[in-house]
């Protein structure tokens, strides 16, 4: 697809304020200060002055609608940044979730403080080191949710928890307090230095959904096509640093840039995030229409960034020699990065799977 006026101004816009606020120097600094929220506060209060934090919420509960095609575009500035914000757990997992499940009075409350910036949510749904999402033991029963949950995104700063649990037929997301009663969260530091928090629910009061089975399912298929979209910024960024490496550093008298081997290798990373760029874009797009084959584009989609992303880390690293592998040269963050954002909300082989069967969430 190509992009219209407006997606072309916004992706423009997004390109300046992160490359401005926040750039990889601002992860290391976050990262290296041990910082106590764990996300860039300056970069998200500027976010929320461009309106990006309300780019899914309706304008009925002061949000843009730009749909999420125009999410997907600021995730690909934040992926070529690697921009540490709550704009994937707070701006699309529960914007989406609260927009399609919600009740009426739940939107009310927490839709407008997602467009403001005065709430942070957290999808709480995996339960193990692999992502699973119709295989869970947490349980909703007499209005109150019992289990654990592990890689809860921003989990330790939310406001409000959105909880995948069963009540013994179906799967659905429920409304936690995470003051509430019962709650007990660790925050946990991933290799990419993002938070991911562990969290108990010991017999904790959770508010059900208009529906939550709904909710849960847009949540995630929107989550997996964003995140599509900035693996596929943190590729093109790594290629395009990659390749100017190879322009500028010399051995045995000449630029490694004109040993074929390395050509070639450049030439088959350009080709897979081109088209992790394009499939990215299709997805969105796809969603945003409502497309019988939206499910599979994402999983499609998603599948492809995991690999590229991955691809493209290592050989960012390996192309850049001795110098890639230390912590002061900023490509191996990109690499880390990759790795744990191609785990999220279901792997490569996770997303072929869904490709193939289209079973389940």
């Amino acid at each position: 697809m190509r992009l219209n006026d407006e997606q072309q101004m916004l992706q423009d816009s997004v390109a300046r304020l992160m490359a401005d606020k926040g750039p990889v120097s601002r992860l290391r600094e976050l990262r290296d200060s041990r910082d106590e929220k764990g996300y860039d506060q300056p970069l998200w209060q500027a976010m929320v002055e461009a309106g990006l934090t309300g780019i899914l919420v309706p304008e009925e509960h002061g949000g843009i609608a730009f749909g999420l095609v125009g999410a997907g575009l600021v995730a690909q500035e934040i992926g070529r940044n690697l921009s540490v914000t709550p704009f994937l757990s707070t701006a699309v997992l529960g914007a989406t979730a609260l927009s399609t499940g919600a009740t009426a009075e739940q939107q009310s409350q927490w839709l407008p403080a997602i467009a403001e910036g005065t709430a942070l949510v957290a999808l709480a749904v995996d339960e193990g080191a692999k992502h699973r999402p119709d295989n869970l033991s947490t349980r909703y029963e007499g209005g109150k949710i019992s289990g654990d949950k592990l890689l809860v995104l921003d989990g330790h700063v939310a406001d409000l928890l959105l909880v995948a649990a069963t009540d013994g037929q179906d799967i659905a997301l429920y409304l936690v307090d995470p003051k509430a009663s019962g709650v007990t969260i660790e925050r946990t530091i991933m290799a990419d230095s993002r938070n991911a928090a562990r969290i108990h629910f010991d017999n904790v009061d959770a508010e059900p959904m208009a529906d939550g089975a709904a909710a849960l399912r847009a949540a995630l298929r929107a989550g997996r096509a964003v995140l599509a979209a900035e693996l596929a910024g943190l590729s093109r960024e790594v290629f395009e640093r990659t390749l100017g490496y190879l322009k500028e550093r010399k051995q045995f008298g000449r630029l490694i840039g004109t040993f074929q081997a390395l050509q070639h290798r450049a030439a088959q990373l350009m080709i897979d995030v081109t088209m992790t760029e394009a499939l990215a874009l299709q997805a969105l797009d796809a969603c945003d229409n409502n497309a019988d084959n939206a499910d599979a584009q994402v999983f499609a989609a998603k599948g492809k960034a995991a690999r590229t992303a991955l691809l493209a880390g290592q050989e960012g690293v390996q192309m850049h020699g001795g110098i890639g592998m230390t912590d002061e040269f900023d490509i191996g963050f990109f690499l880390k990065r990759a790795r744990a954002g191609g785990e999220t909300l279901g792997d490569a082989n996770f997303c072929a799977d869904r490709f193939a069967t289209l079973g389940g969430y």
